[in-house]
């Protein structure tokens, strides 16, 4: 059977957007070119929102089950603790950052694709496709030399950062290459004063120095070491990474065993559509920028599953094509901006280098920091429990004010309730009182919409939840009609 999607490239990107397809009954065939999965630990971290969403799958305990638990992060200055920001109080079932390094995370995410029946075909890479409207033609190379003729409905580029899709479309990659040299060294570490389970960033006059605990005794280093200076910089050796941290640690790190030892530039770049007719690019084929905050692999995975229930619905005849496929790039675009500004500014703020203004950030993020707010709002947002889409096109218009989510907006995981999404169908769902009405709403829209619970958020309204768990209607409790309009029109007119 020909399938319906063919996903290109098997990182974490690839692997959620596939096995979120095939959950859904979208049958999926995804390649990659290389011959085996990453054995680096790259990215690194999972955050709350990102477990959120593999809950839906069933598999978040395994990942949880494999990482190392980090729940608070510090800024140092000087050995002069600039601030804390606890995850403790994050309003998730994962109030933590999950580290697990992305060999682990490819490892957990293809035997969860393998379980559902589908391998991923290796040595395969993407040679050229045509969009005809109707279906994309697609030719593929395999190891031997070999070239195939394939067809399908959708073609999805989870590709990378050198994405071949992304060139093929000739979308632009506007941005630019920061004009800093960086290290990366995951080694073992003794001496550290801080908890295994928290993080660290150690602003100094020379740069950043960020310390990652990954598991027992294995840690993350990452620091700036400079203008760029023309050709990529070489690898550092072990003893270039003990000087760094001798130079700005706190004092009394020794680090040894290396397990990879990198040099790397920042690259700040992104597409402006992320869909182009029946083609779509996602993780990095669409966005790359600063590894501050550890937010790039996260938002990628989470373009997976903001596409995939769109997709699936699509292709199950549920709903219409044009208004859910388009939502997809207004929403992640967005998103994107975000993380880009966001994960720009804490690299800027990192490697300042001027005394007065290092004396003014230090002066000015110990304040801040100093206040509950601020602490908790930096959490959620590294959380990411923060994102959403209050711009929308497929949120419903009205006011709103009935004490639960708007849309666009997370609507928060119940206790003891199984997510919204979970299951086998991208459905809808209705969080109201139960009634004559909304049994008739139910009936109604019987292949897009499932009950839940009574409305945990107030009884003065009833909600309407996307299948990725955010809100796409509210109305006043009883307004029955204003979730059948909105449900009506994805419906496609016969």
């Amino acid at each position: 059977m020909t399938p319906r999607v063919l996903v290109i490239g098997a990182g974490p990107v690839g692997l959620t957007m596939a096995a979120e397809l095939l959950r859904y009954g979208v049958s999926v065939r995804i390649v990659d070119k290389t011959a085996q999965r990453t054995d680096k630990s790259k990215a690194l971290v999972l955050w709350s929102r990102t477990l959120e969403l593999l809950d839906r799958t069933g598999c978040s305990g395994s990942f949880v089950a494999a990482g190392h638990k980090v729940d608070a992060a510090n800024i140092v200055a000087g050995n002069k603790p600039v601030g804390r920001v606890s995850f403790i109080d994050v309003k998730s079932p994962y109030p933590y950052a999950l580290m697990l390094p992305q060999s682990e995370t490819e490892r957990l995410l293809e035997a969860h694709l393998s379980g559902q029946g589908v391998n991923i075909e290796r040595q395969v890479e993407l040679i050229g496709f045509t969009d005809t409207g109707t279906a994309v033609t697609i030719t593929l190379r395999h190891a031997d030399g070999r070239k195939e003729a394939v067809e399908t409905e959708w073609l999805i580029g989870c590709d990378g950062a050198h994405s071949t899709v992304r060139h093929t479309l000739g979308l632009s990659f506007g941005g630019e290459t920061l004009n800093s040299d960086w290290i990366l060294a995951d080694i073992h570490l003794s001496g550290m004063r801080l908890p295994a389970s928290e993080m660290a960033a150690y602003w100094h006059e020379d740069g950043v120095l960020a310390v990652f605990p990954i598991s027992a005794g294995r840690y993350r280093v990452i620091a700036d070491t400079g203008l760029s200076r023309g050709a990529h910089p070489a690898d550092p050796t072990l003893a270039q990474v003990q000087a760094v941290v001798d130079r700005r640690g706190p004092g009394g790190l020794v680090v040894s065993d290396p397990i990879w030892l990198s040099a790397f530039r920042i690259n700040e770049r992104k597409v402006r559509d992320y869909r182009a007719g029946r083609v779509f690019v996602a993780g990095d084929a669409a966005h790359v920028h600063s590894p501050a905050g550890g937010q790039g692999m996260n938002t990628g995975m989470q373009d997976a599953f903001n596409l995939a229930w769109k997709l699936a619905l699509v292709c199950r005849g549920t709903c219409g094509a044009e208004k859910l496929l388009d939502s997809y790039s207004a929403e992640r675009s967005a998103v994107g901006d975000q993380v880009l500004a966001a994960a720009g500014r804490l690299t800027a703020l990192g490697v300042m280098k001027s005394h007065t203004a290092q004396t003014v950030r230090n002066l000015v993020a110990g304040f801040l920091l100093g206040l509950a707010p601020v602490r908790r709002a930096m959490a959620d947002t590294l959380a990411e429990i923060t994102v959403g889409y209050a711009h929308s096109p497929l949120n419903a218009s009205g006011t709103y004010g009935f004490g639960g989510p708007a849309p666009g907006e997370r609507a928060p995981p119940i206790a003891g309730q199984a997510p919204v999404g979970a299951g086998d169908q991208p459905r809808f769902a209705l969080f109201a009182a139960r009634g004559d009405t909304v049994a008739g709403l139910l009936r109604d829209f019987s292949n897009l919409l499932e009950p839940a619970p009574r409305p945990p958020f107030s009884d003065a309204g009833m909600w309407l939840v996307r299948p990725d768990g955010y809100a796409a209607c509210a109305a006043r409790h009883g307004d029955v009609g204003t979730v059948a309009d909105y449900l009506r029109a994805l419906v496609p007119i016969a």
